[in-house]
């Protein structure tokens, strides 16, 4: 394993229900067998697909999230060390000042644990029903990401945009981190890699470690390189799939540090489970794999 790699354990949002037992007991044993952060879905609702007979999506109103900032704040008690990701925060479905707000709170909480994995979103079901707009979703996430480095790093405000309007006003308390790290996920298209490399801290790519994945990941270095920023300084968190095998979570995981990942997130989801303790032991196996 590749000296300052962070292995990662993907919270499994919607195999393991409602049960808050199972939330804390996931969390901590993921830090008991020394993974350096958990990764959280996103989704704030649900579409009854019913009456949506061309619905293409893939969860629905039957698929359980707990929502990742509040969940931080509970795990924020229950742990010592481990880091929070979300991956991703569906940002433009949210109001900005309150993110800022409620990031900022998590991380007091944490004490600097946080890491906020961003990005735009698909079910407009979501969108209409938060009151936001999902056609300028792409371009207005950028004036978000603006406006919530400047809240986690002054004290006072004076903000006058496109989207956002803050008058002379700042967050109290403000965060550990100053600022709290902004990662992108998606990147399907040369638009959204652009702006990943213009803004982001770190990119979470939904790309296989296959030619396919090497050319895009190529592709996403040479716009970082074009924004006049050093490829080092834009980490990579890369998803191995567990459903696939140990053998083949292996390969794809040497493939991705071989390739320069600084953070490989192991995902149990889709491989059969039914109880959080096999997700555990799933995850225990894998963590094992990475240490020999």
């Amino acid at each position: 394993m590749e000296a300052g790699l962070r292995i990662g354990a993907v919270f499994p949002q919607n195999e393991i229900g409602d049960d808050s037992g199972a939330v804390k007991a996931f969390a901590q044993a993921a830090e008991g067998l020394g993974y350096d952060y958990l990764v959280y879905y996103d989704h704030v609702l649900g579409a009854d697909t019913s009456n949506r007979l061309d619905w293409a999506g893939p969860y629905t109103h039957l698929d359980t999230f707990h929502e990742p900032l509040v969940t931080f704040g509970y795990l924020a008690a229950v742990t010592e060390k481990i880091e929070l990701t979300t991956s991703i925060l569906i940002l433009p479905q949210r109001q900005t000042a309150l993110v800022a707000k409620q990031a900022a709170q998590v991380d007091l909480l944490s004490g600097g644990r946080l890491r906020l994995g961003i990005g735009v979103g698909w079910n407009e079901v979501e969108f209409e029903a938060l009151g936001e707009n999902f056609r300028d979703r792409g371009k207005r996430s950028e004036e978000q990401i603006e406006l919530l480095r400047l809240l986690w790093t002054n004290e006072v405000v004076d903000f006058h945009g496109k989207w956002h309007t803050i008058d002379h006003a700042g967050l109290r308390p403000m965060p550990v981190q100053r600022p709290i790290p902004i990662w992108f996920g998606g990147g399907k298209t040369d638009t959204v890699l652009k702006r990943i490399a213009r803004l982001g801290d770190g990119w979470m790519p939904q790309v296989p470690p296959n030619d396919q994945g090497r050319e895009i990941l190529n592709k996403f270095r040479q716009y970082v390189f074009d924004a006049n920023r050093k490829t080092e300084d834009v980490g990579i968190d890369a998803r191995i799939r567990l459903q696939n095998g140990f053998d083949q979570a292996l390969i794809d995981f040497n493939t991705w540090s071989e390739w320069g990942a600084t953070h490989i997130a192991a995902n149990s989801l889709h491989s059969g489970l039914t109880h959080v303790d096999q997700h555990i032991e799933m995850i225990e196996k894998f963590r094992e794999l990475t240490r020999e």
